[in-house]
């Protein structure tokens, strides 16, 4: 596990009463909170707390009813374009094109990126390396298993080296061993000073966090690291500190 440093705190994403209303609909109400520099932060929530729609306004791509919120030092109202270009993105459903080959795929996100030919050349055979995928190479994305999918998004997702990396439930549906694998790639793009704002329905992921929000109806209704928030409301898993919080959210959809 990284440790983020109390003296050595770099804020990279910073939201002040960020607030989303569609209609007479208020999908995020008012939430405020810090994310640092190299953190791994688990923003948490069960289906219609008003997360997605959170992640969206971070991402660039939905403007804030109300409050603010910056993202690698940008303003998500009027510099949306600027945060996509310091952001890396990834989401359980994939954002890679199955009918190209993993080095077509590798390629294609390096160059949207903005990165040069020669670098793109560099990153790719570090890239294929890295992952052992070099024999893999002309593959096809969609003849891939599962797991090697989520390696290779994540992989592409900080090719570029993001400020920070969204991940959106990018474990769902592989198995344990490849779950774990998959975090350790996180904890070391973290070590390298990536941030991860990751979202999972697996609480035993919410473990792996420094730091955990979570959100219920539109609100923040706990902060902070797995161990004082355990502590904060007497369980001893973040799964039932979850389960206590949940059970009270009325919304179901989100």
């Amino acid at each position: 596990m990284n440790n983020i440093a109390n003296n050595q705190r770099e804020v990279v994403i910073s939201a002040t009463n960020l607030t989303k209303q569609f209609g007479d609909f208020i999908a995020t109400n008012a939430i405020s909170f810090e994310v640092y520099k190299g953190e791994i932060f688990g923003f948490l929530g069960a289906n219609g707390a008003g997360k997605t729609t959170a992640m969206k306004m971070l991402c660039g791509l939905s403007t804030p009813s109300r409050g603010s919120a910056t993202v690698a030092g940008f303003d998500v109202s009027t510099e949306s374009e600027k945060i996509k270009k310091n952001i890396g993105y990834m989401s359980q459903k994939f954002s890679l094109y199955e009918d190209l080959t993993v080095t077509e795929n590798i390629r294609f996100y390096a160059g949207i990126y903005g990165l040069s030919i020669p670098v793109i050349k560099e990153k790719t055979a570090a890239l294929l390396q890295q992952l052992n995928m070099e024999s893999q190479k002309n593959v096809l994305v969609k003849a891939l298993p599962l797991g090697w999918k989520q390696k290779l998004a994540f992989s592409i997702a900080i090719i570029h080296d993001p400020a920070v990396v969204f991940l959106d439930e990018p474990t769902g549906g592989v198995d344990p061993i490849t779950r774990r694998e998959f975090w350790e790639m996180i904890y070391s793009a973290a070590n390298r000073g990536t941030t991860a704002f990751v979202t999972t329905h697996y609480m035993d992921e919410a473990e792996y966090c420094n730091r955990i929000s979570i959100m219920v109806d539109g609100k923040i209704e706990a902060l902070g690291t797995p161990s004082d928030l355990k502590k904060e409301f007497n369980s001893a898993t973040m799964d039932d500190v979850f389960l206590k919080l949940a059970r009270n959210a009325k919304r179901i959809g989100d």
